[in-house]
């Protein structure tokens, strides 16, 4: 029973003695956890809420279009397209090109490319292709759109079939 004292008091000296000799990086290191736990959330908070703007902007700009006040509607699908949301960015400019509210096909083009390398999951860069791919067809370019078609059907296995029934017609 002396033992298992002597043990004790000689583990409790230890972390003390520790605790004694490196106390400076201790704090420093307590310090910036507590500095970095602070600033991560401060961002978290910060995305969601620049994420609630840009849902509550796609949501306005539904109701400006569905009311026939489509220069504002576009102009803020526009600003939602520019922000690089990663969800309301695409639904905006799949609503640009499915109500045609731009005409200017470089326009559309610049704005597929403004997506393509602001998404970062293959998945969505396939799919974002594939609508180039059929914006291209349905506005006369048929040539770089069945070329890029073709490109995706040699990479994607997803999307294989659909491309491969969107080549058969």
């Amino acid at each position: 029973m002396n033992e298992n004292a002597d043990h004790k008091i000689e583990v409790k000296e230890r972390i003390v003695n520790f605790f004694n000799t490196h106390k400076i990086k201790i704090y420093i290191f307590i310090t910036i956890l507590f500095i970095f736990l602070i600033l991560f959330t401060y961002f978290k908070i910060n995305d969601e809420k620049k994420n609630i703007i840009v849902a509550e902007k796609y949501v306005e700009a539904g109701l400006y279009l569905s009311v026939n006040k489509k220069k504002v509607a576009t102009s803020l699908y526009e600003e939602i397209i520019l922000s690089n949301n990663k969800i309301y960015s695409i639904l905006a400019l799949n609503a640009v090109i499915e109500k045609n509210l731009i005409s200017n096909k470089k326009k559309i083009l610049e704005y597929f490319k403004i997506l393509n390398n602001s998404i970062l999951l293959k998945e969505q860069k396939d799919l974002l292709s594939l609508k180039k791919a059929l914006y291209l067809i349905k506005n006369s370019d048929t040539k770089s759109g069945m070329k890029l078609l073709n490109q995706l059907k040699d990479e994607n296995l997803n999307l294989k079939p659909i491309i491969l029934e969107i080549l058969e017609n």
